[in-house]
């Protein structure tokens, strides 16, 4: 995605006055240029991700105030009495917007009417923007320490005295009159001028005829893309001193049908869902009956409780009372314990032996044993359904597999 950047002409020019306008890439490049009235724009504006609007300097006043130590709202609210004595007309009718605290203490403070600003804002919205920024367009002329940068076109002079100071001014007279405006309001000071390429050659007979001190440039959109980007530092972006006004609006109606489909799928899964749990349910509890009935049948005398477990225990004592042993028991897991260790080159010394929850826990004198005894004891164990964990080098947990012994 890219940049559009629109260089917005004179309020005093009228609504259909023509915008210049750059299409720039990531990259930096320039993909496409040209002029044309605001609400022709559409396409030019629909794919950019950002659109910068370059306010026309004569729109926008600059204003250095002395400010208290505030920040966020408290300044905000702060500013209109700042600037009420500086402004003609209502503070509270304006946009007002403060850049950083300067050297002095004073804070630089760009002024525009809210009644002119939130209408274009609100256009280049209407016409699909994404994200919007308005830069005052005297900040965006290059910045020459100890000169005044001054550019002349589109029926205005602009001048740049500082990173913060400049004006602008409708001027609809001939080069003559505009280079001795721009040369009068610069004072001594050496003067850039910006002027269009087709007049360099008429503005470079009248600075010869005017004396040295004033240095003729290209006009063309490098220079205002790179202010724009506050190559100087920080711009004064005005759209958020719009507040909601100047941020994209959902809508919500073109979400409409996308959202009720939305919620018809959530709706059919769940239901779907409820269907296949409550079949399960039935299912389940359709086994548990079988179970208890079984155990029941069997077990006539006995509350079913938890039939599953209880039938193992009663088969484990039917066992035990047939004179069988179950794999998990001591003597079973202690004899075959011992028939695995015979299968050692060195059987290990015992240090002791506990049996506890169906686990054998045998722990050897560290001098009996090596690394690869337990590797060795495990295979044997393995093959008599028993399996062997070992924490440490000295302690070997037995337990059964489960299997049939």
């Amino acid at each position: 995605m890219s940049t559009l950047y629109i260089r917005h002409p004179a309020r005093s020019q009228g609504e259909g006055a023509l915008c210049r306008f750059a299409l720039v890439g990531d990259n930096g490049a320039i993909g496409q240029q040209g002029e044309g009235v605001l609400r022709n724009l559409g396409d030019v504006v629909a794919a950019s991700r950002r659109v910068v609007l370059v306010l026309a300097a004569s729109d926008v006043t600059l204003l250095s105030v002395q400010a208290p130590p505030l920040a966020g709202a408290r300044l905000r609210a702060a500013l209109p009495a700042l600037v009420e004595e500086h402004i003609l007309g209502d503070p509270l009718d304006c946009v007002l917007v403060a850049g950083p605290v300067q050297p002095d203490g004073r804070r630089p403070v760009a002024v525009v009417q809210q009644a002119w600003l939130e209408p274009l804002v609100r256009a280049l919205l209407a016409l699909g923007a994404r994200q919007i920024a308005a830069i005052p367009e005297q900040l965006c002329l290059p910045l020459h320490p100890g000169s005044v940068s001054a550019a002349v076109g589109n029926g205005e002079l602009i001048l740049r005295q500082s990173q913060y100071d400049g004006l602008g001014l409708a001027l609809d007279g001939s080069p003559v009159v505009a280079l001795q405006t721009a040369r009068a309001l610069s004072g001594d000071a050496p003067l850039v001028l910006y002027v269009d390429r087709e007049q360099l050659g008429e503005y470079n007979a009248l600075v010869a005829e005017a004396g040295p001190g004033i240095t003729l440039e290209s006009d063309d959109w490098a220079h205002w893309i790179a202010g724009a980007k506050g190559s100087t530092g920080p711009v004064l972006d005005l759209v958020p001193g719009l507040g909601t006004a100047g941020v994209a609006q959902r809508d919500w109606r073109r979400w409409r049908w996308p959202i009720r489909l939305a919620l018809a799928a959530v709706a059919i899964n769940l239901i779907g869902l409820n269907i296949e749990w409550l079949g399960l349910k039935r299912e389940a509890d359709a086994v548990r009956l079988q179970m208890s009935q079984t155990f029941r049948s069997v077990y006539p005398n006995q509350p079913a409780i938890d039939p599953v477990a209880q039938m193992r225990q009663n088969i484990d004592r039917a066992k035990a009372g047939s004179g069988q042993v179950a794999g998990n028991e001591f003597n079973w897991m202690a004899a075959a314990f011992g028939e695995a260790t015979r299968t050692l080159g060195v059987p290990p010394a015992i240090a002791s032996i506990d049996y506890r929850e169906r686990t054998l826990t045998v722990r050897v004198k560290p001098e009996s044993t090596n690394p690869g005894m337990a590797d060795q004891l495990r295979a044997s164990l393995s093959s008599r359904n028993l399996s062997l964990e070992s924490p440490d080098a000295t302690t070997w947990l037995i337990r059964s597999t489960g299997a049939k012994p």
